[in-house]
């Protein structure tokens, strides 16, 4: 049973930064496909970011291309993403989100953080 948890949400005005981590634990975390998605209120859940379990390559959704990096370290088991430039529409809970064999799709993982709150002021 694989347990996520993220951490490093906050509010940042518009064209600021913030970094995500995910720590995961109970598995074994070189084998999961690992992924950021975010949920704004009454939006869908939205894919952001994937790494693959060798740590790369990596995939990003379209709204964040250029601006948001996602990458992992293995020995502390954790997966991060920067968010660069930020704007008011990336508000959301973003979640953490592990799956062996990797989806844009959410309902294809099989364990999921907490979620963590972003705030982008304009």
């Amino acid at each position: 049973q694989v347990h996520l948890v993220e951490s490093g949400g906050g509010s940042v005005q518009a064209g600021g930064s913030l970094t995500l981590s995910c720590t995961a634990s109970g598995g074994t975390f070189i084998d999961y496909f690992m992924s950021w998605f975010r949920q704004g209120q009454d939006k869908e859940r939205e894919f952001v970011a994937g790494i693959k379990s060798s740590g790369g390559p990596t995939w990003y959704g379209d709204s964040v291309k250029g601006r948001f990096t996602i990458s992992r370290e293995p020995t502390n088991n954790t997966v991060y993403l920067q968010g660069d430039n930020l704007k008011p529409e990336d508000t959301a809970v973003y979640y953490c989100a592990a799956d062996r064999r990797g989806s844009y799709a959410a309902s294809e993982y099989d364990y999921w953080g907490q979620g963590t709150q972003v705030t982008v002021s304009s």
